[in-house]
């Protein structure tokens, strides 16, 4: 047994040897742990999906800007609406890149960072909505009072009317940073985070009744449309063709609009409603995207398809107008 035993000054020699440790039962030293990696979160397809979507709407938008502020003929109060929702889709596509880059290259990260970018999304999709009803306000009364409109309906006024609806928006995307928000509850927490459940059924309600008023200004105008095409068609017989031809298009752009509109957001506010943050992910972005595509394809709908606006575009890309464009003046039934 003596001779077995090591020298306390050697034992203490070969403490790091493994197998001098298991002969004696002692197990390893412990390393110390490696410090808690600040890596970013792994990117979901959806999150890259929403980010490439705001990027092509911030430039869509962004070209229509540009053809609105270096055309002085565009400086109409109908151009003017159709300018702030260009700008509130191009506010909407910038939020959803700033979201995204939130979420996945600020580190570490910052809670200020995210309520100002929730805000802008707020701000931003609230003011296109309600720039979407200006629109459809402003056509009704282009034809309602049609005699009148182009005298009462001035630019001053429809600015001063923009601006009043942008500080609206404004106060609502700022809700977020005044507390009106879930970070300190999660169980709080709706579908967009950090806005609470109450809060997302509140805007969620006065969306659906913004659409119910849009829908009846629509049927509105159809009714007016159809009353003055039937008034021309009387009074000038041989054009009572072509004025079927433009209503059949302005009830085929009121369809257009009204549909693109409804399949884009109402899913997803109903959704909102009834779901809380307990809910799949995946739910909440498979309708979201079409959500945010709707102001993808508002250019298209609003601004693209103006031929005031299909002039400047063309002027600006060949510097020509295309003999094949059509001049014809709008009437009332070109809704």
């Amino acid at each position: 047994a003596g001779l077995c035993a090591a020298p306390p000054g050697l034992s203490a020699g070969l403490g790091g040897s493994g197998a001098l440790r298991g002969a004696r039962g002692l197990s390893p030293p412990r390393r110390p742990s490696p410090p808690p990696s600040r890596s970013s979160p792994a990117m979901l397809p959806w999150d890259i999906a929403l980010c490439a979507t705001g990027t092509a709407v911030a430039g869509e938008n962004a070209l229509v800007l540009a053809v609105l502020f270096y055309t002085p003929s565009l400086r109409a109060p109908m151009f003017l609406l159709i300018g702030s929702l260009a700008l509130a889709d191009l506010l909407a596509g910038l939020g959803l890149v700033a979201n995204f880059a939130v979420r996945y290259l600020l580190r570490p990260p910052s809670e200020a960072a995210e309520l100002a970018a929730a805000g802008l999304l707020l701000a931003a999709f609230s003011a296109s909505v309600c720039s979407l009803l200006a629109i459809t306000v402003d056509r009704y009364l282009s034809l309602y009072n049609a005699l009148t409109y182009h005298s009462e309906r001035t630019l001053g006024f429809t600015c001063a009317m923009v601006l009043l609806m942008w500080l609206l928006c404004l106060g609502v995307g700022l809700l977020p940073l005044l507390g009106w928000n879930c970070l300190r509850d999660q169980s709080a927490c709706s579908i967009l985070r950090p806005v609470t459940k109450d809060n997302a059924a509140v805007l969620a309600v006065t969306f659906l009744l913004l659409f119910a008023l849009m829908m009846q200004l629509y049927l509105q105008i159809c009714k007016i449309a159809f009353r003055h095409a039937q008034q021309i068609a009387v009074q000038h017989q041989f054009i009572a063709t072509a004025q079927a031809t433009s209503t059949r298009k302005g009830l085929s752009t009121l369809s257009l609009i009204l549909g693109t509109f409804a399949l884009c957001w109402i899913p997803f506010a109903i959704y909102s409603l009834v779901a809380d943050s307990s809910y799949p992910a995946v739910y909440t972005y498979s309708l979201a995207l079409p959500a945010t595509c709707n102001s993808l394809i508002n250019p298209i709908i609003y601004a693209f398809r103006n031929p005031d606006i299909q002039k400047s575009l063309w002027l600006a890309c060949c510097g020509c107008i295309p003999s094949t464009f059509s001049s014809r003046p709008r009437t009332s039934s070109d809704v």
